[in-house]
């Protein structure tokens, strides 16, 4: 397993990162222990959370991931083995139920959400603690052609300030931000500076075979700022593992049992989705794993986050970690983005 700096802090985590929304939903909580327990045995030490999850977010399954991942720790005793990475929700998304609905990025509910974290995790900090999403609104989750729009949002000074005295507090070390713009994290990384506040040390955002918009400007400043990439869905919601192929839904799968996960199934993605499964097996590679590693491989990535929902594709996962990609195949990916660019960005 390969290890690497996340942004300027001296902590280093491995280029795999676990995720963890199905927990909770589409895993119980022995599959989520034995997730883990494997992955710590191929030399991942970074496990991604969210205050909101499970995904699909419901009210009667909120928080349940951060509550499994606790108990892990309080049976095991290794939470000083890992890099822990969680993150507050923002407003919207249905999800009204997480104090009242009417979610902000200030004192009160920062300091809320991360001290319920804490005690879910039951743990006494958090590694990286992220913004799951812009208070503001902007383009995030898909949203394509950005519509200018005046609300009031609570100042990125606020958040900072209130974010340096957690960190200060002991209560988390470093602090992150996710499907953040150009311009937002530009302007986090700028405050951070000017004020002697804590820098963004990484961005989660999508990346992956269909969707590579973050190289558009935001890679940039990954590479020149020391804020990573931490990419999510690498697989297109199981779209480039080829499962999907010709219209299947398999049991059990997750676009299959949810209705809500269309962001990557519009007939140009399944289109470059079987032109990438193609290419896979023609060079005798398992499709899930040339899309991870492509992931992977990329200098502005930190980590890879993957899922999984059986151990079957948690070993296929962790084995893209030693896959490096042929020339040959990188050159057939070029050849089919170019055709067909970021068709489910």
């Amino acid at each position: 397993m390969d290890y690497r700096q996340l942004g300027r802090t001296d902590l280093r985590v491995s280029a795999l990162c676990l995720g963890s929304m199905t927990w909770g939903e589409q895993n119980r909580i022995g599959e989520a222990f034995a997730q883990i327990e494997r992955s710590k045995a191929h030399g991942v030490n970074f496990i991604d959370t969210a205050e909101m999850y499970p995904v699909p977010p419901r009210a009667e399954t909120y928080s349940k991931t951060e509550q499994i991942i606790g108990e892990y720790f309080k049976q095991h005793g290794d939470r000083a083995d890992w890099v822990l990475a969680s993150k507050i929700a923002g407003p919207g998304n249905g999800i009204d139920y997480i104090r009242d609905g009417n979610l902000k990025f200030n004192r009160e509910h920062l300091i809320a959400a991360l001290d319920a974290s804490l005690k879910r995790l039951q743990t006494d900090w958090i590694d990286l603690y992220q913004l799951h999403w812009p208070e503001r609104p902007t383009n995030f989750f898909g949203q394509l052609g950005y519509r200018h729009q005046d609300s009031a949002f609570t100042a990125l000074e606020e958040t900072l300030a209130v974010l340096d005295e957690q960190v200060k507090a002991g209560k988390i070390r470093h602090v992150g931000l996710s499907n953040e713009t150009p311009w937002g994290t530009m302007k986090f990384l700028q405050l951070a500076e000017n004020r002697g506040w804590p820098r963004a040390a990484s961005i989660q955002n999508p990346y992956n075979l269909l969707n590579r918009s973050f190289e558009v400007g935001l890679a940039e400043v990954a590479m020149r700022e020391q804020c990573g990439l931490l990419a999510y869905s690498p697989l297109a919601f199981g779209m480039l593992s080829g499962k999907y192929e010709g219209g299947a839904r398999p049991a059990n799968a997750r676009i299959s049992l949810y209705s809500r996960f269309t962001r990557y199934t519009n007939p140009q993605s399944e289109t470059a989705c079987s032109r990438y499964v193609a290419l896979a097996r023609e060079h005798g590679l398992d499709p899930a794993q040339m899309a991870l590693a492509f992931v992977t491989t990329q200098p502005f990535v930190t980590s890879n986050i993957i899922g999984a929902t059986n151990m079957e594709q948690l070993e296929a996962n962790l084995a893209s970690s030693e896959l490096k990609l042929s020339d040959e195949v990188l050159a057939g990916i070029e050849a089919i983005h170019k055709a067909q660019p970021n068709p489910a960005p």
